[in-house]
């Protein structure tokens, strides 16, 4: 299936109830050291580009490929990117680790996954946003049944295909510099965990 190329984006869509709700969703804001200074609803913390917490997980499957997949066009941030990542926000009081598995069962769709191996972590920031960044890797051997909700096509890719469509394809910003980060990191001869 990875030589079959993506369906296009498609329209917009106006927002629905879940996007409501993730946008009432309580999340930590942290200062540049990641210490808890307060709390605010998800809407919020993207309005007013308050510091707060996120999970990148890279998934390899049997084979060693690369979990990839294009963001649905009603995500907050970044909608209809690409990304090799799945992950997300770490909810109020939760733990990086705790999101880390939530958030990649959620997105690939499975349960009984192993528990994703932190790697390191890194404060990414922009004008528009900001965030620390907990980048973990996990082995998924269970069929993958993606939210609908969140992943609007995926596939399984090896690592020289992935980059190969690197230039081709619009990518998340913030998985992109996870991404040259783990490579740098994996170079420095701290290879990621299988």
């Amino acid at each position: 299936m990875t030589d079959q190329q993506p369906e296009g984006p498609g329209p917009q869509q106006p927002p629905d109830a879940d996007e409501i709700l993730d946008a009432d969703e309580i999340l930590d804001v942290v200062d540049e050291n990641d210490q808890v200074v307060g709390q605010a609803p998800r809407g919020e913390v993207y309005a007013r580009r308050l510091r707060h917490r996120c999970t990148f997980i890279l998934v390899r499957d049997a084979q060693d490929r690369i979990f990839v997949h294009r963001r649905t066009a009603r995500k907050l941030v970044f909608p209809s990117h690409y990304d090799m990542f799945v992950g997300g926000v770490v909810g109020a009081g939760e733990s990086y680790d705790d999101a880390a598995l939530r958030e990649a069962e959620e997105e690939l769709g499975v349960r009984g996954l192993p528990r994703p191996v932190p790697l390191f972590t890194f404060l990414y920031g922009t004008p528009e946003h900001s965030w620390w960044s907990a980048v973990y890797e996990v082995r998924c051997t269970l069929p993958v049944d993606p939210q609908p909700e969140e992943v609007a096509w995926h596939a399984f890719l090896t690592e020289e295909e992935l980059t190969a469509r690197l230039p081709e394809w619009e990518w998340v910003p913030d998985g992109l510099e996870a991404f040259r980060r783990l490579r740098d990191w994996e170079a420095a001869g701290r290879p990621a965990a299988g």
